[in-house]
């Protein structure tokens, strides 16, 4: 039995339609505030691109911008529960 894909979130209004186009800075700043800011709160770089309308290497390109620092790749290891 297949599982479910997992839901695409829509882009944020204040993002859509801005990939691609000459941003201002405070445009610019608005997109690494909202990446930092998500990425610190635990969402994936895929939610961030799609949430943001960019890409997954933009997003990754704006948190390296941002000074932040990328988590290891793959899911966090699974804890054993007899501990």
């Amino acid at each position: 039995m297949p599982y479910p894909g997992k839901p695409v979130p829509e882009p944020l209004p204040q993002f859509r339609g801005t990939a691609g186009v000459r941003q201002s800075a405070e445009q610019r700043q608005a997109l690494l505030e909202f990446v930092a800011h998500g990425y610190r709160e635990g969402l994936s770089l895929r939610d961030l691109a799609a949430m943001s309308d960019r890409s997954q290497t933009a997003v990754r390109r704006a948190l390296a911008q941002a000074g932040v620092s990328l988590r290891s790749r793959g899911a966090p290891p699974v804890r054993d529960r007899s501990e």
